[in-house]
């Protein structure tokens, strides 16, 4: 309550935050969980792709016929070649589109998600604000495809160095991305605010059978290498007939991938290896209650899978399973530090079959347990405290 000069009292006003992100918003776990965070102290308005999600006072639909920056794509090409990123930008229509929805000056504080949002961010000029989440390593996100490292990348570049650098705070998914931008662009050091998946106590570790049950969720990208997993899983039945079973779980991605991927599958006897259909994501923890190990084995091909600390990691461990991952950085502090899996030698087929020969079901019981200590401690509630100081200190920062 604010109390008047003549006595009386009147309710304050909330803050009104805008989640600002080029995604189709309901089905992004990470910006769903900051307008769940964020509605506990704000009015969230939320603006981006698709129907409203859930938990906001208002919600700004960019229509879907302005993804792309140019309806030309030779305009779009010539613009970044000759580097007029700011006219490639701002002179887009769902650029325009937004600015014309949103009044400048409209909101208190915008949650900008990704690089590529927080110029737009701040040309909305929020009264008290721009926080800037830095979903991956964006100036090197498809550094493995020649186009994108040529004109995307600099564009992307760009951003980062003429915008994000003006933002008020920053957080980012891992701390490796984290140190890359304060090293690149002066940002002081990022937080880190992980994928983690929600805290359910109703879970809790099953019981291990044989053949060890593994499971791989997530998306079809050729970069990730997935047949590696399918090889390893191969080899080591040839090792022990009948030791592992593995079920892959894609999202759609590059279908003559998918393809690939079900053709090799196939070939692995005794039907060892078997492709299943996506779920929904509320369906997705659940789902690997019915398994004993979750792997992820991810080559560094880029910068940001060396850097990787996906959300399936988290969901392996809410689902209180045992973890097989390669010697990824991050994704091997939290499973050593934890104890809740085991890490290959390197991201060969043939480390990979070693270590799960090598893996007991005393093991495996020990890590699922391991996971079931872990799950609160590593939970999406306990680590997106960043997101809520920041914003917080955002609104005390004026009047």
């Amino acid at each position: 309550m604010v109390e008047l000069a003549n006595g009386k009292s009147v309710p304050s006003r909330r803050p009104r935050v805008l989640v600002l992100s080029f995604s189709p918003i309901v089905r992004d776990p990470r910006v769903l969980r900051q307008i769940r965070l964020l509605s506990e102290i704000a009015d969230i308005v939320s603006c981006g792709y698709g129907e409203a999600p859930r938990g906001v006072v208002e919600h700004v639909q960019i229509p879907d016929d302005l993804k792309a920056w140019r309806t030309d794509f030779k305009s779009t090409a010539t613009l970044l070649t000759m580097r007029f990123y700011e006219r490639l930008y701002f002179d887009s229509e769902r650029i325009k589109f937004v600015r014309r929805a949103i009044p400048a000056g409209s909101v208190d504080v915008i949650i900008a998600n990704d690089v590529i949002a927080v110029p737009l961010a701040l040309a909305l000029r929020p009264v008290r604000g721009v926080h800037a989440d830095l979903h991956e390593y964006a100036p090197r996100q498809g550094e493995d495809r020649l186009q994108w490292k040529v004109l995307i990348g600099p564009f992307m570049h760009w951003a980062a160095r003429q915008y994000v650098t003006r933002a008020d705070s920053v957080t980012t998914v891992a701390k490796g991305i984290a140190e890359e931008y304060a090293r690149v662009y002066g940002i002081p050091e990022p937080l880190v605010v992980p994928n983690a998946s929600s805290y359910d106590g109703r879970y809790s570790p099953t019981e291990v059978q044989m053949p060890l049950r593994l499971i791989h969720t997530g998306a079809a990208g050729r970069g990730r290498k997935i047949e590696v997993m399918i090889d390893a899983v191969a080899r080591a039945n040839e090792i022990r007939p009948g030791s592992t079973t593995l079920d892959l779980v894609m999202v759609p991605g590059e279908q003559k991938y998918i393809d690939e991927l079900t053709a090799r599958a196939s070939a692995v006897s005794n039907n060892a290896v078997r492709m299943r259909p996506a779920v929904p994501f509320d369906q997705i923890v659940p789902m690997l209650q019915n398994y004993d190990v979750g792997i992820f084995i991810c080559p560094p091909s880029t910068f940001n899978l060396l850097h990787a600390l996906p959300n399936k990691l988290f969901e392996f461990i809410q689902a209180r399973l045992a973890v097989v991952i390669g010697p990824s950085p991050e994704m091997e502090r939290i499973v050593r530090q934890y104890g809740v899996g085991a890490v290959s030698k390197d991201f060969s087929a043939e480390s990979i079959a070693q270590l799960l020969m090598d893996l007991t079901p005393e093991a495996v019981a020990n890590m699922k347990q391991a996971s079931h200590r872990s799950a609160r401690e590593l939970s999406a509630e306990e680590v997106m405290g960043p997101w809520t100081d920041a914003v917080r200190k955002l609104l005390r920062a004026v009047g």
